[in-house]
């Protein structure tokens, strides 16, 4: 069983929502990444989605497309990111999962990067723009290193899409909430129960249900369709705007204002 398995054996045991919390590699920098890292575990989140820096993103809004240039600029890169993750991944009990686009992974070589991923101590990998079709050859090196390959799935994901994202999935199935790129919203996305179910009725993965979410009654909501809520941007803002002296502190506090472990943060 994998750390991924043992993190979502664990809410169920528990009967509470999971927290996967999304945090960009290498910003503001690669010394306040490692605390960053650190401040989101002790915080509680269940998950840490490392986000490699990459200058052409997709689905990434506007809050976490900064924070991949700041990164990028103090020197990150995939490789980096693998060594960031092997320095500090002894002192977290989170499983991790590296969010990429396809172009870094690649550049390095599919084998070299899961090798590497391996022996840093990542648990799983989601590479974002991977078509299904296409992502056979690449899960399979995955799972011979021992990671989980993630795959999301969205609203105009067809039964049978969801049904090939499972099946070559491990850990978790991403969910995304709504269309569009990434962003903290007031509300959660309307029919994400629905959406939810729909994928529940063709995969037998956890579901962990992101884009837009911000606050710890949109974790509570999203508990009722989902094993686990993805927090991204809203986490991301809050590090670029916290002081250097403040930075691992506000971390640790917004995750456990999520996690429902601290009462009187600020949303």
């Amino acid at each position: 069983m994998s750390r991924i398995d043992e993190a979502f054996a664990t809410l169920r045991a528990e009967a509470r929502v999971g927290l996967v919390a999304y945090v960009t590699a290498g910003d503001p920098d690669r010394e306040r990444s490692a605390e960053v890292l650190r401040a989101v575990d002790r915080g509680g989140a269940d998950v840490i989605e490392v986000g490699v820096p990459f200058s052409d993103p997709l689905a990434d809004g506007p809050v976490i497309q900064r924070a991949s240039e700041r990164a990028l600029r103090a020197g990150m890169t995939l490789s980096g990111v693998l060594d960031l993750v092997g320095e500090v991944r002894h002192e977290l009990r989170a499983p991790i999962v590296l969010f990429t686009y396809a172009n870094p992974v690649v550049r390095m070589g599919v084998d070299a990067f899961a090798s590497r991923a391996a022996a840093a101590g990542v648990d799983g990998v989601l590479v974002l723009d991977l078509p299904l079709e296409e992502a056979r050859e690449t899960r399979d090196v995955f799972v011979e290193a021992g990671l989980d390959p993630i795959f999301l799935v969205s609203p105009t994901t067809t039964p049978e899409r969801i049904a090939l994202a499972d099946a070559l999935g491990r850990g978790f199935l991403y969910v995304i909430s709504r269309l569009g790129v990434t962003g903290a919203r007031a509300t959660v996305a309307e029919g994400a129960g629905e959406l939810a179910a729909r994928v529940r009725a063709s995969a037998r993965l956890p579901i962990a249900l992101g884009f837009g979410l911000s606050q710890p009654d949109h974790v509570k909501a999203v508990g009722a369709f989902a094993d686990a809520a993805v927090v991204g941007s809203a986490l991301v803002d809050r590090i670029a705007t916290s002081g250097r002296d403040e930075l691992a502190r506000d971390v640790e506090q917004y995750v456990r204002w999520l996690t429902g472990r601290a009462e009187g943060a600020d949303a």
